[in-house]
């Protein structure tokens, strides 16, 4: 089992779990617990025996985004130095590892925090938990992603009128504008996360993977690339190993036996 100092990590029936672990400053990234979770999401991606990944934290917030302390300390990094160091290759893996990758906000996610939650495949929070784009609080641009990936998921109005003034929006209202999957009693949270990403971990993830490769290509692409590229991408899923057991258990009227390849 790979251990860590500022993150905790293990597996469960096929699904990785990382979760930061700085709860005396709300989880806030600094170089250190960025290196651990970079490692352990690239682990992740690696590891075929790995099918899943949940992302979340322990303690009472989510992740409050930056450490300030590092962002502020003498001949520390400086700003572009901590964005490329740390957010950039956590949003780049979030997206591009072809596994699903749900997060549980367990309490606040403020700044890159919030960024990096919405950026996850699929996103479930405590009912109690709320949204921040702090960044404009302390005259900062939204980084992780966010001025991505909010705008597609609830709209350039509701998302500037967020980034503007940094106030918090609720679990509840998250959910209700499209920002999250599911809100879940506190106290169900992980319960009910672990058991969707075992569900997902038992299904054709590769399959799965190929559709988030289309669908980080949706972003970008013409209705002709993005029609060409599922023409492309579902030849390749036609050849999986999963595929041909999905047929299979169909017309042997079973449950198909998915392995992920």
């Amino acid at each position: 089992m790979r251990t860590y100092k500022n993150i905790k990590f293990e597996i469960n029936e096929g699904v990785a779990v990382i979760t930061l672990n700085r709860t005396d400053v709300l989880n806030s990234f600094n170089f250190e617990m960025a290196d651990d979770t970079i490692d352990a999401l690239t682990y992740s991606r690696d590891e075929k025996f790995i099918r899943a990944v949940v992302l979340t934290a322990n303690g009472k917030g989510f992740c409050a985004g930056q450490d300030l302390e590092e962002a502020t300390r003498e001949n520390g990094p400086n700003i572009g130095e901590i964005v490329e160091h740390t957010y950039n290759p956590i949003i780049g893996l979030i997206r591009n590892i072809e596994k699903p990758i749900i997060c549980a906000v367990n309490g606040v996610a403020a700044g890159a925090g919030a960024n990096i939650a919405i950026a996850c495949d699929i996103t479930f929070a405590a009912e109690s938990a709320n949204f921040i784009q702090s960044f404009s609080n302390i005259g900062l641009v939204p980084d992780s992603g966010g001025t991505f990936f909010l705008t597609r998921l609830i709209g350039l109005q509701r998302a500037t009128a967020m980034m503007f003034l940094g106030n918090k929006t609720s679990a509840i209202e998250a959910k209700e504008m499209g920002m999250i999957y599911e809100t879940v009693a506190d106290e169900q949270l992980m319960e009910v996360v672990l058991d969707f990403a075992i569900k997902l971990s038992k299904r054709p993830t590769k399959g799965f993977g190929l559709t988030k490769k289309a669908l980080n290509k949706s972003f970008t692409n013409s209705l002709q690339e993005q029609l060409d590229m599922e023409k492309e991408l579902q030849s390749l899923a036609a050849k999986t190993h999963d595929h041909q057991e999905g047929i299979q258990a169909f017309f042997e009227k079973r449950k198909p036996n998915y392995t992920g390849e």
